[in-house]
């Protein structure tokens, strides 16, 4: 089993990858690591590190101290929270990612993992079925970093040969852990409120369509690119990967099927000129084709897993 390094576990992805990852390659041999040491199952149900993803020498040290191989690197600033500190958000996004692929290029890693986003596409891209490559002109911080982020792990492989992998993630739904500051929460904030309350006011308008995933097809489709032989790796910036897409409207509809008093109120505000930015849907042909990968959530599944767990 490889030694594994997970660098922001306690992040909305991060904290089921990190009990996926155990589950699969044993708790010793999956390290957790964030900023700081929390009261969470992912701290307290394995080895936990507490370090700062932009000081190369504690990532360095860990890696040698853990006989790390591989990393997953889910330490990030997202879109709407970046857009309130565009320069932190920057160094975050761009020098954690500098560290581990110069740790990989010096011969101190294997294999690494690196999330890109949908927020790599602007609003010049085209937004139904958004190829795999196309125009991609963001006009957000979160989106310019990935995108950076892309062409400097594409060129860390071509010139170094290092082994890093990535997928574009769409919007994320998970009951397990909260919103984390992205656009597309509203996805999971309104089954919170749905039952909390009731009633939900979106910060979307009511036709905004994004892609979306359920969680578990995410962690499944980062474990998956990550296990798939090299010579099945034939993109080396980012892979698109979809599953569904849908309106705000679409997924009231949906809880209303489950919750028939539930109500939605509409208030768009900064965060709808990034939504209109970004694709409505995606193409992930090339990830289907490549590595084998196929969602399993649907709407109506998800809506139905997240009522029924956070009930």
């Amino acid at each position: 089993m490889p030694k594994v390094l997970i660098i922001g576990a306690c992040g909305q992805i991060g904290t089921e990858l990190t009990h996926k990852l155990r589950e699969l390659y044993g708790t010793e041999n999956v390290i957790a690591s964030d900023i700081r040491k929390l009261n969470t199952d992912v701290v307290n149900s394995g080895p936990f590190e507490v370090v700062n993803a932009l000081d190369f020498n504690q990532v360095e040290h860990l890696i040698e101290k853990h006989e790390i191989e591989e990393v997953y690197l889910m330490a990030a600033l997202l879109s709407a929270t970046a857009e309130k500190n565009p320069a932190f958000a920057w160094d975050l996004n761009m020098n954690s990612l500098f560290h581990v692929l110069n740790l990989a290029k010096a011969g101190k890693i294997k294999k690494i993992f690196w999330p890109s986003s949908i927020a790599v596409f602007g609003p010049t891209t085209p937004k139904e079925q958004t190829p795999q490559f196309t125009i991609a002109e963001p006009s957000t911080v979160y989106g310019i970093s990935k995108q950076s982020g892309e062409r400097w792990c594409e060129y860390y492989h071509n010139l170094f040969g290092v082994d890093v992998r990535s997928i574009r993630y769409p919007g994320l739904i998970s009951w397990t852990s909260p919103p984390g500051g992205g656009t597309t929460d509203y996805a999971v904030d309104i089954f919170h409120k749905a039952l909390e309350s009731g009633t939900y006011e979106c910060f979307l308008s009511e036709k905004t369509k994004m892609p979306m995933m359920y969680m578990d097809d995410a962690i499944r489709a980062t474990i998956e690119i990550m296990e798939a032989p090299a010579e099945n790796i034939k993109i080396r910036s980012s892979y698109n990967l979809a599953a569904i897409s849908f309106t705000p409207e679409e997924i009231a509809d949906e809880i209303k099927k489950h919750l028939p008093e539930f109500t939605i109120t509409y208030e768009p505000d900064f965060r709808q000129k990034i939504a209109d930015s970004w694709p409505a849907s995606i193409d992930d042909s090339a990830a289907r084709e490549h590595w084998g990968w196929k969602h399993n959530f649907d709407l109506a599944k998800t809506a139905e897993v997240m009522i029924e767990n956070l009930r």
